[in-house]
């Protein structure tokens, strides 16, 4: 085959998969196909659009594998929404006569790219299959390549993403220092919200996680030193209705005897009743490019905390978000594995010129295989019917419902 050049790019947020499958890329071309040149474009389509890019040489080849140890993203990311026109020209991304697609294919054609690796979610990805498809009508070639990034495991029909179950340990992991506090002050609420707009799986995760490490600990009850304290309380994801009512009843109860409420939240979980009130009041609810809901703006963490608060006669509430610490930590070794089994399906696709996200395909009993850009999407749900989700809620006297 003749030299080609490819080019990587990680955009959307942070998974603790991105510096290390930028790694594992450049790993695995310079030993199957050295004579490829590896272009880099800094924060995502951002650096795309704007040019900003650094060529892989040869130092940055023989340390890839330094990458494996840090989180975050070596080249950085960014949110742009290819055909959000509006919003990349108000950034000054785009000329006033530019579409973004136009720009971003030009970028490419002007690169001498071939190849193009995404490493993101399914909104990057699918992004990228809408330039590499406006770039074919302009008779270039181009394949895209993606590998499957988010902390929510929520890419449809994409079994595992990557990072997410090192995020979810991470999030255990932040936990046990947070949950310490629940003897700071008498009857303490505390909520410790977890990423996830529309998923579960990760909040499901990382208290399973949690309560993992929490069996495995001994305990001293004469000094106050109980499992029950440390425990967790409830688990509140989006795929699940809030009895606001009997939720506040049941852990009234849990306050009374232990004196302490843990809480594990989805910051997704009962958004949308927030944001109906919200706007029913006549307030503004802010959406980012893509449309979603500015959770930040709305912090539910902050609206369970002051819901539960009065009725279970908590004393003084805390809320404590995990996310940022989770979605930077390094790959953990389970992560590692699969981003290497991906990176190299990827690269092997991409020198077959064969296109598409890589990962397991549940739809064709879990191969791993490049999945149909039309195939994918967001928002998968978490199945909150599975058994070891249920057995979690009725291990720490949760309803299901």
């Amino acid at each position: 085959m003749s030299q080609q050049r490819v080019a990587i790019l990680t955009a959307g947020g942070y998974a603790p998969c991105l510096s290390s499958a930028v790694g594992a890329l450049i790993e695995t071309y310079t030993r199957v196909s050295p004579e490829t040149e590896i272009l880099a474009y800094r924060h995502g389509y951002h650096g795309l659009l704007t040019g900003n890019s650094v060529l892989v040489d040869e130092q940055t080849r023989q340390g890839a594998a330094l990458l494996h140890r840090f989180g975050g993203s070596p080249i950085g990311n960014s949110r742009v929404k290819l055909t959000n026109d509006e919003d990349c020209r108000k950034r000054g991304l785009i000329g006033p006569d530019q579409t973004a697609l136009e720009a971003a294919a030009d970028r490419l054609v002007a690169d001498g790219v071939t190849v193009l690796h995404t490493i993101g979610g399914d909104d990057t990805n699918t992004a990228a299959a809408d330039l590499a498809a406006y770039l074919r009508e302009r008779q270039v070639d181009l394949t895209v390549v993606g590998l499957p990034k988010t902390i929510d495991n929520d890419i449809v029909p994409i079994r595992q993403s990557l990072g997410a179950q090192t995020a979810a340990e991470q999030a255990a992991i932040f936990a046990r220092n947070v949950l310490a506090e629940h003897g700071s002050n008498p009857r303490m609420l505390i909520v410790h919200e977890v990423m996830g707009r529309n998923c579960g799986w990760l909040t499901a995760s990382a208290a399973r996680s949690y309560l993992a490490w929490h069996a495995e600990q001994e305990w001293l009850p004469s000094i106050g030193l109980t499992p029950e304290r440390w425990g967790i309380h409830a688990v509140y994801v989006p795929e699940m209705h809030i009895d606001l009512d009997a939720e506040a009843a049941r852990l009234h109860k849990v306050m009374d005897e232990i004196g302490c409420v843990n809480i594990f939240l989805a910051e997704g979980a009962g958004v949308p009743d927030i944001v109906a009130a919200m706007e029913a009041e006549g307030k503004k609810v802010e959406r980012d490019p893509f449309g979603h809901v500015k959770l930040d703006t709305i912090n539910p963490g902050k609206y369970f905390a002051k819901a539960f608060g009065h009725r279970i006669g908590a004393e003084k509430q805390m809320v404590q978000k995990s996310g940022y610490f989770s979605r930077s930590a390094a790959a953990n070794d389970t992560d590692l594995a699969l981003i290497r089994q991906m990176a190299e399906l990827a690269v092997d696709c991409a020198l077959r010129g064969v296109a598409g996200v890589i990962g397991n395909d549940e739809d064709r009993g879990d191969e791993l295989r490049a999945v149909e850009f039309e195939r994918i999407a967001g928002h998968k749900a978490f199945d909150v019917t599975q058994p070891w989700f249920t057995d979690l809620l009725s291990s720490i006297g949760q309803p299901i419902t």
